[in-house]
């Protein structure tokens, strides 16, 4: 595990669905791009190895949308569905172990296991929005499970990503805790508001007491957002920063499609470096092409 406080740029990678859309495949059903899990692993490992031939060091896996309920109402069993979301896990690391063997160089690769927000399992768009109109003891009634899942297949951090929602915040970060395994923080927000309309700050700050936490951002965002996000999140948190956001472009969750064009400008990186963030990527929308071409700005 690499020393969070090593000022080196961390270069994440791109986003998965848009990778595996690229490659052919239909993400609108419910499921997202964890039904590939089951019906098709190989892809997911071909868009791993993907990222990192393009210089990416973290690969995030394909656990955003995966929830045992979600995989049993399209007619798995719970063992099944359990099965599916550590290997999204055993994927990763399979795919980064067979390029740190062929690279045969010193450069770290981590995996990193996705745990996306609550409204991303209901596939309407809620991870947008937030205030879910749930309590923190359903909340993490519902991350409990499935973090013990992907943690017992030994990825190197988890990736809290996406997350609208500050009670959701609170309820992750005191999980990051109990599982005493190396988690990013990484909120969705609109200028300088989380999605459910408190501020992001409050979310940095929170995380700014927790040890498991090895940075704090933004993903899934419009790219001028994540400046301003970065200097918060710094300042409030006393953590390395994440950045990764989208393309610009906007999820519609009613039509499940984006929207839009895109905004991403390559030189906006070199700042969000210079302004405290060691951990930089893309999120929706952004590709391997783009990934390669962060990776060399930021070398």
């Amino acid at each position: 595990m690499m020393n969070p406080t090593t000022p080196r740029v961390i270069v994440l990678d791109g986003g998965l669905s848009n990778a595996l859309a690229e490659r052919g495949h239909d993400l609108t059903d419910e499921l997202w791009t964890a039904r590939l899990l089951r019906d098709a692993p190989g892809e997911v490992a071909a868009v791993h190895r993907a990222y990192f031939d393009a210089g990416a060091q973290v690969a995030t896996t394909a656990s955003y949308q995966a929830s045992v309920a979600g995989f049993e109402h399209s007619g798995m069993t719970r063992a099944e569905a359990e099965n599916l979301i550590a290997r999204s896990v055993t994927i990763a690391r399979e795919v980064r172990d067979d390029v740190a063997e062929s690279a045969g160089d010193d450069v770290v690769r981590l995996v990193a296991a996705s745990v996306g927000p609550y409204g991303a399992v209901l596939a309407d768009g809620s991870e947008y929005r937030g205030r879910y109109g749930l309590s923190r003891a359903a909340l993490r009634d519902f991350h409990a499970p499935r973090i013990e899942l992907l943690a017992s297949a030994g990825p190197d951090m988890l990736a809290f990503e996406t997350i609208p929602d500050l009670d959701e915040v609170s309820v992750l970060l005191d999980l990051a805790d109990e599982f005493a395994i190396p988690a990013w923080l990484s909120c969705t927000v609109s200028g300088d508001r989380l999605r459910d309309g408190r501020p992001a700050v409050e979310a940095f700050a929170l995380a700014g007491g927790h040890d498991s936490i090895v940075a704090v951002g933004v993903n899934c965002c419009a790219p001028d957002d994540v400046l301003p996000a970065v200097r918060a999140a710094t300042a409030a948190s006393g953590k390395p920063a994440i950045a990764y956001p989208n393309s610009g472009e906007t999820w519609d969750g009613a039509a499940r499609r984006w929207t839009g064009d895109a905004e991403f400008d390559l030189a906006l990186t070199t700042a969000w470096a210079e302004a405290g963030a060691h951990f930089i990527g893309g999120c929706c929308r952004i590709g391997p092409s783009t990934i390669a071409a962060m990776a060399r700005a930021l070398g």
